[in-house]
């Protein structure tokens, strides 16, 4: 694609990064073939190649963002198939945090809208808001038919049956290992996260520490940024990502680190992106080394060499469908370790169709845009249970809590099976299954 940027828009590190990705594009249009949301909409601005090309007449021509950029950027999912699809290799990702972080400069949303990306940049994030937030949800969710706006109703439904009581192992500490040490990780323990699913963190470290790795909790890390990142608050989301920053190098300088160990594949990608993001920063360096070691936790198991085992036990008769998370297969371009992992422990796994769409839940997409995210939620639940599977497996929060929220089928982490495949309790979503 030609562009046309002056050379003092060029002196900017973002316009150099967004020219060097609008010239990659070749205007092939595969993009299309594989976009949730243009098969969902059928538009061309709802499309990466359109999203692209309204991109870059807002970057060039210098304007402020109009309404009708800002929309098809907000529909936008972010699932980046996109870029599991395009030949030329453009990194849309960059594109669109760029064209997310210069809206958020240069227009002005409707009060409404200004409000709620302000309550969930400021709740979401801190786990102790978000569960007090879910408590107030859960309270007045009797009165959902009463409210007027889609996204408030879509946030009462986000609250789950049960908020789970806190849990302990995600204070800063140490877990040794109970076999011969293999190697030291520090474990993501996530925001969100913290708040809906205590589960998942519990399994990964029983897990981890089974195989032979010392699992530490570092003082001082939170939330990795992307909820903010992506709604183009870079100040907020790179504040963030300065305190785990730090958290970590502190850990890699001490007693030392083999990984940092991510078990939700929404804050992995963002995580293994901090090298781009702090490129013209001071703690670049600091960055970079965090991104090189960060790694899915369905890596480092691979690493560790679990113990396959026969169709027995926890996994006699089991068939998994397992769920692959946008921003693990996308992102991260993860797509066959979990299910190697899940069919060495035993299991049957089988996939939906079209495995590589997004299930609509995205961050806070399912929040923002409830319309567009319901009917690939319904899609996704669909092609799931047309599996006939006894549960459904995923590596990220997002997409557990928006397939749940639909399926007859219980829903869990990939690790709380692996756990309970090798010597870990039954996960509690299926303490009432068979």
């Amino acid at each position: 694609m030609q562009t046309n940027f002056t050379p003092e828009q060029l002196k900017s590190a973002a316009i150099q990064r967004s020219n060097e990705v609008l010239r990659a594009c070749v205007h092939c249009g595969f993009c299309t073939a594989t976009c949730p949301t243009y098969q969902v909409l059928g538009d061309e601005l709802d499309s990466p190649r359109g999203r692209i090309y309204m991109i870059k007449d807002m970057l060039e021509t210098g304007r402020p963002a109009d309404a009708q950029t800002v929309k098809h950027v907000d529909r936008c999912l972010s699932c980046l198939a996109c870029m599991s699809t395009c030949p030329s290799g453009v990194h849309y990702m960059h594109l669109v945090d760029h064209a997310r972080e210069y809206i958020e400069q240069t227009y002005k949303r409707p009060l409404t809208d200004r409000l709620l990306r302000w309550v969930l940049a400021r709740i979401l994030p801190h786990p102790m808001r978000f569960r007090v937030a879910l408590l107030g949800a859960k309270i007045a969710r009797p009165f959902r038919a009463l409210i007027p706006d889609a996204r408030l109703r879509a946030m009462l439904d986000m609250a789950p049956k049960r908020i789970p009581a806190v849990s302990r192992n995600d204070d800063p500490q140490t877990f040794a290992a109970t076999a011969p040490r293999k190697m030291r990780v520090a474990l993501m323990t996530g925001c969100a996260q913290k708040a809906l699913n205590t589960d998942i963190n519990d399994a990964t470290i029983r897990l981890l520490i089974r195989m032979g790795a010392e699992v530490v909790v570092p003082k001082g890390q939170g939330c990795c940024g992307a909820l903010t990142h992506h709604m183009g608050k870079t100040g907020e989301s790179h504040a963030s990502a300065r305190a785990n920053i730090r958290a970590w190098i502190a850990e890699m300088d001490g007693d030392g680190l083999d990984a940092i160990v991510i078990n939700t594949s929404g804050c992995g990608t963002t995580i293994k992106d901090y090298g781009h993001m702090f490129r013209n920063d001071p703690m670049a360096a600091d960055a970079a080394r965090v991104a090189s070691i960060s790694k899915d936790v369905s890596e480092v198991l691979m690493q560790l060499e679990l113990p396959q085992s026969a169709p027995q036990g926890a996994a006699q008769g089991l068939t998994v469908a397992y769920h692959s998370a946008c921003s693990l297969q996308h992102g991260q371009q993860i797509k066959t370790h979990p299910k190697t992992l899940l069919k060495n422990a035993g299991f049957t796994v089988v996939e939906p169709s079209d495995p590589h769409l997004c299930c609509g839940s995205a961050g806070t997409y399912n929040l923002m845009q409830p319309e567009i995210s319901g009917q690939l939620k319904a899609r996704k639940v669909k092609t799931l249970e047309a599996r006939n599977p006894d549960v459904i497996a995923a590596g990220n929060i997002g997409c557990m809590m928006q397939i749940g929220s639909a399926s007859r089928v219980p829903i869990v982490h990939t690790v709380e099976l692996l756990d309970w495949a090798t010597g870990g309790p039954k996960p509690p979503a299926l303490q009432d299954t068979p």
